[in-house]
């Protein structure tokens, strides 16, 4: 049976968070992203009431760690923001692999955006999140939407085949990458460069401007050598080249999300990735729900132990070990 206090504190922090307040923002990702039973009972209120509000472009940003992903997005933010547009940056920093610590850096290393009073920045750690991005990004995604953003930019966690799944919640996929020539275009995973809408070039200034010309060239020759969808206007996916240092390229940079973004609109196709995205994130939700009750089940989890043991010993083949396991809580 609902609660009713919990549910009135639902309305309220929903009713506080379509109307911008960039605090009851803060609070309700916190919300969302905490992991004890009762929040997240409240984070589904919450986001029950807010669903089908706002309609932001959600932009992924990948990169290399070094290549100017923050001073990027700094520069870049900063420019739709004088432009009258809130944009919303959903920074992804990794954690741990040992203690599960993060820095959580982005809002010192964007000092000028964060203080921009149409922005809002969001750091938070990976913890065990795939992809690069953090467990609960698309909650975050959605509070961010129904608070009035009008851009989205999701900066994710370094540069993988496992970061595919960044594109599975936004609409357009952006790689970044730093000047390089020869062997550079073998450095980076084909998954990755597969689902990539916009490759760019950063530090294109100075000594490098020449190396990164030359490398938006390679890529975007690699680019229509990899794949072309139909639902695509002709000439995506593209390279382009930047230099956020001195922030000339970004409005090459908007135009092509931009266009990119109303051609997949008046075809369709984003509404119908977006239908897919939501199914994809209902079957992820079950999956990750099912494996919670397995390892809270009394019988399995006690049976855990000994079964690793024999796995770890070699007296036991892994999918023997896990049929048996599945087996005790399945019976329950």
């Amino acid at each position: 049976m609902p609660d009713p206090d919990a549910e009135t504190q639902a309305a309220a922090l929903a009713e506080a968070v379509s109307a911008g307040d960039r605090r009851a923002l803060a609070r309700a990702i916190t919300l969302a992203e905490s992991t004890l039973p009762a929040h997240r009972a409240a984070a589904r209120a919450l986001l029950a009431r807010l669903v089908g509000v706002g309609d932001a472009l959600r932009v992924g940003l990948s990169g290399a760690p070094g290549v100017g992903k923050s001073t990027f997005i700094e520069g870049f933010g900063m420019m739709l923001v004088e432009r009258g547009l809130k944009v919303a940056v959903l920074a992804v920093d990794p954690s741990s692999a040992r203690t599960g610590g993060s820095i959580l850096g982005d809002k010192t290393r964007m000092d000028r955006l964060s203080r921009a009073p149409g922005a809002f920045i969001r750091p938070s750690p990976s913890g065990a999140g795939l992809g690069g991005v953090a467990r609960r990004t698309r909650e975050a995604i959605r509070l961010c939407e129904a608070a009035g953003y009008d851009v989205i930019l999701v900066e994710t966690v370094g540069v993988g085949q496992s970061e595919i799944m960044v594109a599975e919640m936004t609409d357009v996929f952006a790689l970044l990458l730093a000047p390089g020539g020869g062997d550079e275009l073998q450095g980076v995973k084909r998954g990755i460069m597969e689902i990539a809408d916009l490759v760019i070039v950063n530090k294109a200034d100075g000594d490098l401007e020449p190396a990164a010309r030359r490398t938006a060239a390679d890529y975007a020759g690699a680019l229509r050598l990899l794949r072309r969808r139909p639902h695509d206007p002709d000439g995506y996916p593209q390279a382009l080249t930047v230099s956020a240092l001195s922030e000339r390229g970004f409005e090459d940079v908007w135009q092509a999300i931009s266009a990119l973004d109303a051609e997949r609109r008046a075809r369709g196709w984003r509404a119908a990735r977006r239908r897919d995205q939501a199914v994809r994130w209902f079957r992820f939700e079950v999956s990750q729900g099912l494996e919670a009750a397995f390892r809270a089940d009394p019988e399995a989890g006690a049976a855990l132990p000994a079964l690793e043991a024999q796995v770890a010993e070699g007296a036991l083949a892994p999918d023997a070990a896990a049929e048996a396991a599945l087996e005790k809580f399945i019976r329950r």
